[in-house]
């Protein structure tokens, strides 16, 4: 669940969820986000769900 940015209201369900592997850090690691696209007071915004380094 996300905050709407605008009014505050809690946003159930997604519009949209997919993963995204970041640059590599100094060891050669890599950062991969799970990313959700929610859409609230005919606004979309974006939150980070989840955060791993692979």
């Amino acid at each position: 669940m996300a905050k709407c940015p605008v009014c505050g209201k809690e946003v159930k369900t997604a519009k949209k969820t997919w993963k995204m592997a970041g640059k590599p850090d100094k060891k050669g690691k890599r950062t991969q986000l799970t990313i959700a696209l929610y859409e609230c007071c005919d606004k979309t915004f974006r939150e980070v769900l989840d955060k791993k380094k692979i």
